[in-house]
């Protein structure tokens, strides 16, 4: 498809809402062609890693445009979260959903029959009502952005199935254009969303999905999560805000309280939760700094706090698709982060047997088991992590990123052939049909009722791999499981069964070098792309600035970064502009902040000034 470029008027229209209201001085490719675009009237499919910026590719055509745009979001605290954020720019902007009461929603109503309102956003769910979509019929609209479009995917990892009735919105307003946005979806997660949607004729745009500022961080799990989870923090992100995924809710109460008795400020977050509790801790989590959720992962979806340092996850995610969604919400504002992962064998039984316990059709569960392999095998590469995670999307780096640890601490290989053949021999003489535990008590020659019982103590293998500690013929099963050798039982009892795949290596036929466990030493930090720099004379400037702007942030009762990122304030730090004519070229200072807060930041700016002309000069008592 063709994109529909605007008039260059139209473009400089859009270059001065981007510097005046966003306090931006220019658009990041491709969000000016995107904007063209849709000025234009063309529609748009449009793919952009998260932190890129996707918000502003409908918001500035929804300003310029005569009519309201209406934003359709599957998440309440996003709508929520990102009317404040507008409002605060002096945008007219509001949500239609839930939280609201009858005679809230009735006045939201009323503002957009009356043209006062630049963007609405709306649940899909609402949307699809009669009620809302008799009101769209009496409303001029400038255009529909349907985020998250991933939702639409039957395949992907959050499905929605309102979702899919969205193309009836080109059914009943076929002249209004549709943008649709997303961080996650791979090429046949695009096709479908372009044939859900009827976007056949909209133009793609696709800025390709790396996140270079993240730092990504994959190991074993040899027992000792907890106190690892511990030191991570303590020792990468001490006093700053993360998320901990675990799999359970039982798992997540366990090491929030873990966290809470070794001074971390964590919280809970799930389904187990009652309302109330979960949105007291998601307030926490927003507007408090230093804050960590530990969660299933029901948490996050509708979470757009740029300063997230950190996503931990303590078990295996069930695909590429969804570790990248939850990594993804670390580092939105652009500086360093780290997606941190621990995980273990049980991880993969756990999640296969919950594969085979949904109500999913044969076909879906498929697609399933091939995600959920594609997730294990990159856990187990050992070359570059960003390479092999782009290049599952359709992406693509020529050279290894030199941010992840298997840049930089490369993993070290051995021939495991011989151990390989003693492993699958193993599950091959015992049946196919146990587990890694009882596999590993024979190699390991062990007594017990189990093995007795079942005459496994008389096998050829029994005994065979005593050369071996419990903890590396652990490490080899998860590896073969890996690299498709073998597979985990159907039936939910974690038993292991030979592939087709195996028979080579079984004969010798092939040779099979598999990773070693990575000895835990200290890490260096090395040099972080992205890093926020700030020297020590700046410091006590910085905290003054942050403090301003909690104090301002604690009295509307909104999220700090609603009032400025922490990138701004550092640009301020280093910049120190001194009236407001130099604030306004602070990059994300418009024109309502400029005037709303303009005179409280210049003030700490000078006192600060002053502060420092008083004090002695070096030497001088």
């Amino acid at each position: 498809m063709t994109e529909t470029l605007a008039t260059t008027p139209d473009l400089t229209h859009a270059r001065e809402v981007l510097r005046h209201t966003f306090g931006y001085s220019d658009f990041r490719a491709p969000q000016d062609r995107i904007i063209s675009h849709l000025i234009g009237g063309g529609d748009a499919l449009v793919l952009m890693p998260t932190g890129g910026g996707k918000s502003l590719c409908y918001q500035i055509p929804a300003i310029m445009r005569e009519g309201t745009g209406i934003v359709i979001s599957p998440l309440i605290a996003l709508m929520q979260d990102q009317v404040s954020s507008l409002r605060q720019l002096g945008v007219r902007a509001a949500f239609l959903n839930s939280a609201l009461t009858p005679e809230e929603a009735g006045q939201v109503e009323q503002q957009l029959l009356q043209e006062k309102l630049d963007l609405l956003y709306i649940a899909p769910e609402r949307l699809l009502k009669p009620r809302t979509l008799e009101l769209l019929r009496q409303t001029r609209i400038s255009l529909f952005a349907i985020d998250e479009a991933h939702c639409v995917s039957q395949w992907g990892h959050d499905f929605r199935p309102e979702y899919m009735q969205l193309s009836l919105l080109h059914e009943r307003f076929p002249e209004t254009p549709r943008i649709a946005l997303t961080a996650t979806a791979d090429k046949p997660t695009r096709r479908e969303i372009v044939q859900r949607l009827s976007l056949q004729q909209a133009g793609e745009f696709i800025a390709g999905f790396d996140r270079p500022n993240i730092r990504y961080q994959i190991s074993e799990n040899n027992g000792n999560a907890k106190q690892r989870l511990l030191q991570f923090i303590h020792q990468e992100h001490p006093r700053e805000s993360g998320i901990v995924y675990c799999l359970s809710r039982k798992r997540v109460d366990e090491i929030a309280s873990w966290l809470q008795a070794n001074e971390i400020d964590a919280l809970p977050y799930h389904a187990g939760l009652d309302t109330q509790t979960r949105q007291h801790h998601q307030s926490r989590f927003l507007r408090d700094e230093g804050v960590v959720i530990v969660a299933t992962i029901a948490f996050g979806m509708g979470i757009d706090k740029p300063d997230v340092r950190f996503v931990a996850h303590l078990n295996l995610p069930k695909s590429i698709e969804a570790y990248y969604q939850e990594t993804g919400r670390a580092g939105r504002d652009g500086q360093a982060a780290d997606a941190w992962m621990i995980y273990g064998l049980q991880d993969v039984i756990t999640l296969r047997q919950m594969q085979v316990a949904s109500d999913a059709d044969e076909q879906h569960k498929r697609v399933e088991r091939h995600k959920l392999d594609a997730m294990l095998a990159f856990c187990e590469i050992t070359s570059c992590r960003r390479q092999r995670l782009l290049d599952y999307f359709d992406d693509h780096l020529e050279q290894p990123c030199g941010n992840c640890d298997t840049c930089l601490q490369p993993p070290e290989t051995w021939d495991a052939t011989t151990a390989s053949q003693m492993a699958l021999s193993c599950v091959h003489r015992t049946g196919q049909r146990f587990g890694v535990n009882h596999l590993i008590d024979v190699l390991l020659g062990k007594e017990n009722d189990r093995i007795l019982k079942f005459g496994h103590h008389q096998v050829s293998t029994y005994g065979i791999g005593i050369d071996h500690s419990a903890a590396q013929w652990r490490t080899v099963y998860r590896q073969l499981i890996a690299h498709g050798l073998l597979s985990v039982d159907l039936e939910g009892y974690g038993g292991l069964r030979l592939t087709q795949a195996s028979r080579p290596v079984l004969r010798g036929e092939t040779q099979l070098m598999l990773r070693k466990a990575r000895k835990r030493k200290a890490k260096e930090r090395g040099e972080r792309p992205h890093a926020l720099e700030l020297s020590d004379s700046n410091r006590p400037l910085w905290q003054a600035l942050k403090s301003l702007r909690l104090e301002l942030a604690q009295t509307q009762g909104v999220p700090a970064y609603v009032i400025f990122h922490d990138a701004t304030l550092m640009e301020m730090a280093q910049k120190r502009p001194r009236d407001k004519q130099q604030l306004a070229t602070i990059s994300g200072v418009g024109d309502r902040k400029l005037e709303r807060y303009g005179d409280a930041f210049l003030s700490v700016l000078k006192n600060n000034l002053e502060s420092e002309q008083d004090l002695p000069a070096d030497g001088v008592n």
